[in-house]
């Protein structure tokens, strides 16, 4: 096997402050979208209980127009 080689400290500092600088980038774009995410998720459930109240309204509605023997 080949020896390692030594990795110049320029480039060292490189990696690391991409790295820096990505962990600080991530951390902002979290904070700017956590918000948007939360209001999306409230819209969502408010249409998912319209949603689930509509269709409970239209099974109730299917069962009163349904043909049975006791009418």
């Amino acid at each position: 096997m080949v020896p390692p080689v030594a990795v110049s400290p320029l480039i060292k500092t490189a990696r690391w402050s991409a790295l820096l600088i990505g962990v600080i980038y991530g951390k902002q774009r979290f904070n700017y979208l956590k918000p948007i995410a939360e209001e999306e998720r409230k819209v969502e459930e408010a249409e998912k209980k319209a949603r689930e109240e509509q269709e409970r309204i239209n099974k109730q509605l299917a069962e009163a127009n349904s043909d049975t023997i006791l009418k």
